[in-house]
């Protein structure tokens, strides 16, 4: 057996979860643990930047969660007592 695990490396606990580089064409690529989720250009890419030079590093997580769509709502815990999701 070999020792080398291909999984990919566990986040470190206390980490922001998302991180942003701008490339050299100007658009913004926005990455999650290290690996690219989404892609800025234009004026998306001139307003993400404008937004997190204004903001702190809490809120430009929340920004990139948003934009990405990974991010919870809030209402999962209540989703399966919902009429349509069953009795």
């Amino acid at each position: 057996m070999s020792d080398k695990s291909t999984a990919a490396p566990a986040p470190v606990s206390g980490a922001p979860a998302f991180d942003w580089r701008e490339r050299k064409d100007g658009a913004i690529e926005i990455l999650h643990h290290q690996r690219p989720v989404s892609l800025l250009r234009g004026r998306q890419a001139q307003a993400f930047a404008a937004r997190i030079a204004a903001g702190t590093a809490e809120n430009g997580q929340r920004l990139m969660a948003r934009l990405t769509g990974n991010y919870r709502r809030g209402n999962e815990r209540h989703a399966g007592h919902h009429l349509r999701n069953g009795p």
